[in-house]
């Protein structure tokens, strides 16, 4: 058994067994982690002994009958989450070597479940656009997208079960779809921000990155959890590891108003797909609400960009890379009425949203415009995700069509508000039935299921031992 691909429900009940300890579990990641990381780039800190000694106060809890839900797993974390003791450095000079006094909160809440914070991943400066140092592992002149592009290579490349990571355009799904893995951007004010790095008040969204639906669920057990300091949260949210309220859900494909911006490899597979769909679905559209809705939301992330980061720009701009120049720059004629009309624009749109949703269990929608760019200086466009950010509702990205080069590409997935147990348990039941017809579409289709099964991570959904 290769420790590194299991997943980490199983690596936990294997724990909990005492046929694996959390010190030999965390050492297999860290030797993928040093054969890798020359190559891959995911990560800004890591220090083994570290990591090792978390695991071993892990092992000695669990021998004391003590630990949380989490004990003893290892989770990459962006870098723009503070961590008080290791550096979060934003990804920029402005903040090289800066050391947090205390952790965020939920890194705080993480640790309380007993999971070993296994290092900082590579994030875009100050999570905008500009590239880091990492690539994808899939193949190694390709993006894997950004902001949270140390985190889903993390994941991809099996340094680490789970990572943290963001999205306030595509963050979260888009790298996921470009490296073939799950990533979760749950319902806005579900995740406390406080100690995060911020862009956009209105926006931002901490996610979670893993192989396995379950694992996903495991995570977000532990830190969608309320916070009094994060102002957008609400109170009377629990997440509930409830059962899918409707065992026969009904799904709805929207191309959504930017479908023209899609590959068209990307068009064909995702056809093709809902063309095989094996629950029912009705392609359906969104309506002129939507008519400006990417142009919507590139005004309230502008305009939050410039409010942002504008005393870094001013203090020295010659210190920022100049993607992320541009970005403040384009952000700062974005007047308060426009910033005001596009809030306004956003709330006629979810409730339009909403009516959906009350004919409509789930959303199926492209999560990339294709496959990750062969570009190591562009991390791909978010125009597929930043509406749906937007909205606020819980989505994510599943990996399950693949491109005209071989590359993974995501599906989107998305509920309605606060749904997310519920959007986590329609992903399993669309990788069950899938399981037993995906294999006959593309065979049908003439193409190698094994090659199919072994490339994206499709072994997580066909194969991996849960």
């Amino acid at each position: 058994m290769n420790l590194i691909e299991i997943s980490a429900v199983k690596a936990l009940e294997m724990m909990d067994k005492g046929e694996l300890t959390s010190e030999i579990y965390v050492q297999a990641f860290l030797d993928r982690i040093k054969k890798r990381e020359p190559l891959v780039g995911a990560w800004t800190f890591i220090e083994p002994e570290l990591a090792l000694k978390q695991a071993r106060l892990a092992d000695k809890r669990r021998v004391n009958k003590k630990g949380g839900v989490l004990n003893g797993l290892p989770i990459g974390i962006k870098d723009i989450i503070d961590t008080k003791d290791m550096p979060t450095e934003n990804g920029s000079l402005f903040h090289k070597g800066r050391q947090p006094i205390e952790d965020a909160h939920l890194i705080k809440l993480l640790r309380d479940a007993g999971a070993i914070i296994m290092g900082k991943c590579v994030t875009t400066e100050f999570a905008l656009s500009a590239p880091g140092k990492t690539k994808n592992p899939n193949d190694l002149e390709c993006t894997p997208g950004g902001s949270s592009s140390g985190s889903a290579a993390a994941v991809c490349d099996n340094m680490v079960p789970l990572a943290i990571g963001s999205q306030t355009g595509g963050s979260v799904l888009r790298p996921a779809s470009y490296t073939g893995i799950l990533g979760l951007k749950p319902t806005f004010g579900t995740i406390s921000r406080s100690g995060m790095s911020a862009i956009s008040q209105r926006l931002d969204h901490p996610g979670i990155y893993a192989n396995t639906p379950d694992d996903i669920k495991l995570v977000a057990s532990v830190i969608l959890s309320y916070d009094a300091k994060d102002l957008d949260m609400d109170s009377n949210y629990i997440f509930k590891n409830q059962a899918i309220s409707n065992p026969s859900p009904k799904f709805a494909f929207i191309k959504g108003p930017v479908w023209s911006f899609g590959d068209k490899d990307m068009q064909e597979e995702i056809e093709k797909f809902i063309a095989n769909f094996p629950m029912e679905i009705e392609t359906i559209e969104l309506g002129n609400d939507f008519k400006e809705a990417a142009k919507t939301h590139e005004i309230i992330m502008n305009g939050s960009i410039s409010r942002s980061l504008l005393d870094y720009y001013n203090t020295d701009k010659s210190k920022l890379h100049p993607f992320t120049v541009n970005r403040i720059e384009a952000g700062i004629p974005v007047s308060a009425k426009d910033y005001i009309d596009a809030l306004e624009n956003a709330k006629k749109m979810k409730q339009t949203l909403t009516n959906v949703f009350k004919k409509f269990d789930a959303i199926i929608t492209p999560a990339a415009p294709g496959q990750a760019p062969r570009d190591l200086m562009n991390t791909g466009s978010a125009i597929f995700n930043g509406y749906w950010t937007m909205m606020g509702v819980p989505a994510i990205s599943l990996p399950l069509l693949v491109g005209k080069e071989g590359l993974p590409i995501g599906v989107q997935v998305i509920t309605s508000w606060y749904k997310e147990a519920e959007l986590i348990d329609i992903s399993n039941l669309i990788i069950e039935k899938i399981k037993k017809k995906l294999a006959e579409i593309y065979i049908s289709a003439s193409l190698k299921l094994t090659n199919i099964l072994s490339f994206y991570n499709i072994p997580i959904f066909f194969m991996k031992d849960n």
